[in-house]
């Protein structure tokens, strides 16, 4: 990329859908539903003028939880239109974590859909927002979460207190065109466009602002980075509600005009059967899904000849992993990318003509316009090359901010602008870097982070519980896996069993999961 894009999201997907108007933007195969540019830019400007009718204005906060479905696409950038602040919810979110988000982003209003892998989100809801029952939609009043006045419910009936879907196409009708252009004119490349929920060492999630600025320019210089161009066609089975999926898939592909081809979800044989049948040329993926789909019974039926190139990140890649990926599935160009939410996300990625060594013993250099430095903790004493400390990123990528948390935010960014990852790095003479392990008390756990202390702090809820103690440790299929050891009070019984059952719709599947496991000793 020669230089940075100086745009809002909503500039950018207008410019897109000119230069390539009759270009495939989003498929939807299983649905039957496909979008050129300007047909999809065309259904995200009747989106934002919808949202404008229901009295969602700039800077309100528009909480979004469900999977990779067209609506959230339509929310992603309608929102962007308006200059409303899209917060994504994890889609693995109970009751508890949901409650945290409401309250602590200012949520205006939430998209959501009935539910996700056996979780009702809607019988969440009813017991979390009572009023929900008797509002009016556009009205709540919520004792508890005062902020929230909004719900628009996707799915295929009318529920109490909650707008439906499809009343953002009648609704548009009420606001013109005149109207949202003159919104969009009035927003700046550096207002705060999303807010992605992270926890940092102390395990309490905190909400990551990011601007147009940020994200536009981090996805286009990771679309170079992959080669991208508008002939492209990008298989996206990673979650939306994560940077990987909404920055290096959906506007990595918009800045290019290349085509999106979400999964709703994961599953190894929906993926391979999409890559084949949508002759997609690039792929994303942590590397349990690509195991996963490596070890499919059936791998070697998939037609995967058109997959040239993609992003391996989420956790370190093993180096048989990616010889496989490259040979059996032919992704000769596949990258490796480092980063974390904070800077919108990634700050380092191999180049797709890189050699295999580079992409399994480093994750890259830094992108362009990025700088990255290599420091002693605790000191900002830059160290020699080949010398271990903490890394450190300055640039356009870097966050505004952790929301309503100046003192986490001024921890994290310097004066001068620098962010401490938190992680430790080895940089070589070329620059490329070695990312060795982590200052914070984090594992990750197939991709996803899981925090410790955020586990300990639930798990020190329970009555028969007076002390326990999570840690990572080394697990063939996921990377890491949580192991749990607790400490009971005198007289007092737990099994993991039962510890499963204490968890089971109050945090999320992948936490309880693995404190639930095997490797859960009982003192």
């Amino acid at each position: 990329m020669s230089e940075l894009i100086h745009c809002t999201i909503g500039r950018l997907l207008e410019q897109t859908a000119a230069a390539y108007p009759d270009q495939e933007a989003v498929v939807y195969p299983d649905r039957n539903l496909r979008y050129t540019y300007v047909q999809f830019n065309r259904l995200c400007r009747q989106t934002a003028k919808g949202l404008m009718g229901m009295g969602i204005g700039k800077g309100d906060h528009v909480a979004i939880w469900a999977s990779n479905i067209p609506e959230w696409l339509a929310a992603q950038f309608a929102t962007a239109k308006i200059g409303a602040v899209l917060v994504t919810v994890n889609t693995n979110y109970q009751s508890q974590e949901l409650d945290y988000l409401l309250r602590q982003s200012d949520a205006d209003a939430l998209i959501v859909m009935n539910s996700y892998r056996g979780t009702s989100y809607t019988e969440i809801l009813n017991s979390l927002i009572p009023e929900l029952k008797e509002a009016e939609p556009g009205h709540l009043q919520s004792e508890r979460y005062p902020c929230l006045k909004t719900l628009i419910y996707i799915g295929e009936k009318r529920l109490p207190g909650m707008y439906h879907w499809d009343d953002t196409e009648m609704l548009a009708q009420s606001v013109s065109d005149a109207e949202l252009e003159a919104r969009m004119s009035s927003l700046e490349k550096d207002d705060v466009i999303n807010m992605q929920y992270t926890s940092g060492t102390t395990g309490f999630p905190k909400g990551v602002m990011l601007t147009h600025f940020n994200v536009i320019n981090n996805a286009a210089n990771n679309a170079e980075c992959m080669k991208l161009t508008s002939s492209d066609r990008m298989c996206i089975p990673v979650p939306f509600f994560h940077c990987f999926g909404c920055v290096l898939g959906v506007l990595a592909c918009v800045s290019v005009g290349a085509a999106m081809v979400p999964v709703v979800e994961f599953e190894p044989a929906t993926v391979l059967t999409t890559v084949e049948n949508e002759t997609c040329t690039a792929l994303h993926g942590v590397p349990t899904m690509f195991i996963a789909q490596l070890h499919l019974q059936d791998f070697d039926s998939y037609d995967l000849s058109s997959l040239r190139t993609g992003i391996m990140a989420g956790s370190s890649c093993p180096s048989e992993v990616m010889k496989a990926v490259i040979e059996k599935m032919g992704m000769t160009d596949i990258t490796i990318a480092y980063g974390q939410t904070e800077p919108s996300p990634v700050i380092t990625q191999t180049r797709a003509n890189d050699s295999f060594q580079r992409r399994v013993e480093t994750t890259g250099r830094a992108l362009p316009e990025v700088e990255v430095k290599i420091v002693e903790p605790g000191t900002f004493n830059e160290v020699q090359r080949g010398v271990q400390g903490e890394l450190c990123t300055r640039g356009y990528h870097v966050m505004k901010g952790y929301y309503k948390d100046e003192e986490a935010t001024q921890k994290a960014i310097n004066p001068e602008g620098w962010l401490f990852t938190g992680d430790l790095a080895v940089m070589d003479e070329d620059g490329y870097c070695r990312v060795t392990g982590r200052l914070k008390d984090m594992l990750i756990r197939g991709g996803e982070n899981v925090y410790p202390r955020e586990i300990e702090e639930f798990l020190y809820r329970h009555p028969n519980i007076l002390d326990v103690q999570v840690v990572g440790v080394p697990d063939e299929k996921y990377g890491e896996e949580a192991a749990a050891w607790i400490k009971l009070k005198e007289g007092k019984t737990a099994s993991p069993e039962e510890l499963k059952a204490y968890c089971k719709g109050k945090i999320a599947d992948t936490k309880f999961r693995a404190i639930s496991s095997l490797q859960t000793s009982i003192l």
